[in-house]
């Protein structure tokens, strides 16, 4: 087995659209070990985790997704990383990306960047922010899976992949 990954399978949410105890299943960060549960449906935590947001959660619009697909290419290269694919959904964005670099810290910084660049023509609040906490990071070892996240990401694009 190589000593890195081929790739970093990068998942994160907008603010606000994935709250513990949704139907989906979310992770908390306390219960976030291998063989831990995934959090089901849980209407009260759900509840209390929308009480406590401080502004409207954030769905991407059609021009948004476009935007965010078209400024992740030169994120990547600001940042050093070697971009094979991203597609942005109306509450969540993909990228499959390789990096040196701790791919957690990679994660943090694309959010940063990519928000941004997306608040050049969508400007929000000071307070406010496109992008909920944390993320997934899925480290891709072999080419067949790498292909697997690669279609799976195709699939989503707002845009048609070149």
């Amino acid at each position: 087995m190589p000593d890195r990954p081929l790739a970093y399978h990068i998942t994160f949410g907008t603010y606000g659209t994935r709250l513990h105890g949704d139907t989906r299943g979310t992770v908390h960060r306390s219960m976030n070990q291998p063989g831990d549960p995934i959090i089901g449906r849980d209407d009260k935590w759900q509840a209390i985790e929308k009480n406590l947001l401080r502004f409207e959660p954030v769905i991407l619009t059609q021009p948004q997704r476009s935007e965010i697909e078209t400024a992740l290419p030169g994120i990547a290269e600001r940042g050093g990383w070697s971009l094979h694919i991203t597609a942005a959904q109306p509450d969540h964005v993909h990228v499959l990306l390789s990096t040196e670099h701790d791919p957690q810290a990679a994660r943090k910084v694309l959010k940063r960047w990519l928000g941004q660049a997306v608040s050049i023509k969508w400007p929000l609040a000071p307070e406010q922010s496109w992008w909920s906490e944390g993320g997934s990071v899925k480290w891709v070892w072999d080419e067949g899976y790498f292909q697997n996240v690669f279609e799976y990401i195709r699939k989503q694009r707002a845009l048609p992949w070149v």
